[in-house]
């Protein structure tokens, strides 16, 4: 193992590295929760998108520190999931989710083309420093409004002209807006909001899987308000035995895709992952020691850039959104982590929760809602890094 992973010459040891991958698979362990929340409104099923978060979460993160020694895990991506259950729900029915998967897919194939041809990394570098967290800020804009949709602290008037007849509006001035304010009264409402505080004391009080912790607790607040359904311990829906039937694999519709036209929702797909997935691995690899020797650095980033291409289509055979090297890959290298033993630890926590899917299940969507609020809002911490002198 210590020849494998080369840990002696990264200055790390099994017991360091194995605690590294714990500490980043509890930073990000809400995805197994908050993407299948997500995606099931478009019409995926619960159990096979949490089986897909799962597997590609796992076999992805394993590949990654198997193959190219990295301590960087990854998963379905935050803002990506939104956008693809946004593409499915604003179509009318024009777009189905296996054509959504079917863009995704194309995408990852693009990924795979642009990295081995060293085009992505010349499109990054060309493209303004501004722009980059711009997309971050705005991903995270829209990661929050969802977030306060779902949790119904906000509503979203689609039609004017009705709910202004209804009376809706939320300005002082009764001028009709888009959004509305919910209604406080509700409980739901009011567990999300419970949630938004306690995620952020936890986070303030830098506590390790701040996000994970905050979602249980916040469901355990919800079990004393009545907000928590039991039924998924008993339902055939969520075994405790993976039930890979349940899983979408390979679910494409390509006659559908290009009869429909998904050029747009292609070039989306790929152009917010580029910048995305490029900051993240830089980022952690910078954390993690491993830029030092730039030559060797830059091999291993290219060997990264390719299993995160190749993970986008991975994702989408098993039925989820855009896989994504995930900065709270941070919090592992903060721990110790310098090798891919971190993150065969984390993809192998990741296949290991496949196991408790009706635990998961039992978690109600204000937790998960009050999650995507407070992720969103980290996204948007971007803005600070935007020159606004320079235009």
């Amino acid at each position: 193992m210590d020849r494998f992973f080369k840990l002696k010459e990264n200055g790390t040891s099994v017991r360091t590295e194995i605690f590294a991958g714990l500490t980043t698979f509890m930073t990000m362990a809400y995805i197994l929760v908050v993407n299948p929340s997500i995606l099931s409104s478009t019409g995926l099923s619960w159990a096979s998108v949490f089986l897909a978060t799962a597997i590609a979460a796992g076999v992805v993160t394993i590949a990654m520190g198997l193959f190219v020694n990295f301590p960087v895990a990854l998963a379905p991506g935050m803002g990506l999931n939104a956008y693809f259950m946004t593409v499915v729900l604003s179509s009318q029915g024009k777009i189905t989710p296996s054509i959504a998967l079917t863009a995704v897919f194309i995408s990852g194939i693009i990924f795979i083309i642009l990295t081995v041809t060293k085009i992505r990394q010349m499109l990054i570098v060309a493209v303004p420093d501004n722009l980059k967290h711009a997309i971050t800020v705005g991903i995270g804009l829209f990661i929050t409004i969802i977030g306060l949709k779902n949790s119904g602290i906000l509503t979203i008037a689609v039609e004017s002209t009705k709910n202004i007849a209804k009376n809706q509006y939320t300005d002082v001035l009764g001028f009709e807006t888009i959004f509305h304010m919910g209604n406080l009264a509700s409980r739901d409402v009011q567990l999300a909001l419970i949630g938004i505080v306690l995620i952020s004391i936890l986070m303030v009080l830098r506590i390790r899987g701040a996000i994970l912790f905050g979602i249980l607790g916040t469901t355990l607040i919800g079990f004393f308000m009545g907000a928590v359904d039991f039924s998924t311990l008993s339902s055939p829906k969520t075994t405790w035995v993976p039930d890979l039937t349940q899983l979408n694999f390979a679910d494409f519709d390509f006659k559908g895709a290009f009869k429909v036209g998904i050029v747009t929702i292609i070039a989306t797909f790929t152009f917010v992952e580029l910048f995305d997935t490029f900051g993240t691995l830089v980022g952690t690899a910078n954390r993690a020691g491993i830029m030092k020797n730039q030559e060797e650095g830059r091999k291993r980033l290219g060997k990264a850039m390719f299993v995160d291409a190749l993970g986008v289509s991975a994702g989408a055979l098993a039925g989820t959104s855009t896989v994504t090297a995930y900065v709270e890959s941070a919090a592992g290298i903060a721990e110790g982590g310098r090798t891919g033993l971190t993150a065969v630890t984390t993809g192998t926590l990741f296949l290991l929760a496949l196991f408790v899917a009706p635990i998961a299940a039992l978690i109600p969507g204000s937790a998960t809602a009050a999650a995507l609020v407070v992720v969103g809002l980290l996204m948007m911490q971007a803005v600070k890094e935007i020159d606004f002198h320079d235009y």
